[in-house]
């Protein structure tokens, strides 16, 4: 397992770029926008250190944003993500978005925290149980 980055919900993208990038000193690695899902990602991290990341994502629709809901989750790339997520059931922990995709999934922590799976090196082909499975409250 891998610790990848901390994704953090922004109301005002260049206001947050100026924070994190101009006077924290992050270096900006990427910018995705991504037009089917209303958002804009932003990828920082220190300067010579990819290795754990900021991913600042920017909601085109306005959202007020309580109860730590600006706090998106914390990500990890796994070997295996069928697997992995077969671990985590066998030790009670409910998969609120199954990796139907071979790709992604997503759990919460004991305090209600999401983590994000990620499949290391592509995504796995669809696979039963998990393409069956539906989404459980919000991830």
């Amino acid at each position: 397992m891998k610790y990848l980055h901390t994704m953090v919900r922004v109301t005002d993208l260049e206001a947050s770029l100026r924070f994190y990038r101009d006077a924290l000193g992050l270096a900006l690695l990427s910018v995705r926008e991504i037009p089917q899902g209303r958002f804009t990602l932003a990828y920082l991290a220190a300067p010579g250190d990819t290795s754990a990341q900021v991913e600042l994502t920017y909601n085109w629709d306005p959202e007020n944003y309580t109860g730590g809901r600006n706090f998106g989750h914390l990500a990890y790339a796994v070997d295996d993500i069928y697997a992995t997520c077969g671990r985590l059931q066998a030790h009670g922990v409910a998969i609120v978005r199954p990796p139907r995709d071979g790709a992604m999934a997503f759990i919460r922590s004991p305090d209600n925290i999401s983590i994000e799976l990620l499949q290391r090196g592509g995504a796995l082909p669809p696979a039963e149980p998990w393409v069956s499975l539906p989404n459980i409250g919000t991830w």
